[in-house]
């Protein structure tokens, strides 16, 4: 299934509200897009969604933040999937909460897919003043 949502880049909240009803009891939660095109963004309100008090801020050099052991948020920017394989976190997707992943490519999705994980795939793309979400329910 899929959803599209296209709003200024404030409006994301309502974005927010729909993935964490549909994450209440967990999962993954996989973030494409550019540079500036508002994953962080993007992730900060789903925190708010998920009433995590916690400032969320982007993992890019730690890879991985834990808020509350409610939100998990990677960053793989520079890592990609092996770097995030070889730090071993691919277990702590089995973890309750949700996990957010920034960067998750086509090569993390075959991952996902052949070790039997689902999750939700989100594509941002930039509109002049407005972001374009794609969301699709795998």
């Amino acid at each position: 299934m899929k959803q599209t949502f296209t709003c200024k880049l404030e409006g994301v909240d309502a974005v927010a509200t729909v993935l964490a009803n549909a994450l209440k009891n967990g999962g993954i939660l996989l973030l494409e897009g550019t540079l500036a095109s508002g994953k962080t963004t993007l992730t900060k309100a789903l925190a708010k969604a998920l009433h995590v008090k916690a400032p969320v801020s982007s993992p890019t050099f730690s890879i991985m933040q834990n808020y509350e052991d409610t939100l998990f948020h990677y960053d793989i920017y520079q890592s990609g999937l092996n770097g995030f394989l070889h730090q071993g976190l691919l277990e702590q997707l089995t973890f309750s909460g949700v996990h957010v992943i920034e960067w998750a490519d086509e090569k993390f999705v075959r991952m996902l897919r052949g070790v039997g994980l689902d999750f939700i795939m989100v594509k941002i793309t930039v509109l002049e003043n407005k972001r374009h979400y794609e969301v699709t329910y795998a």
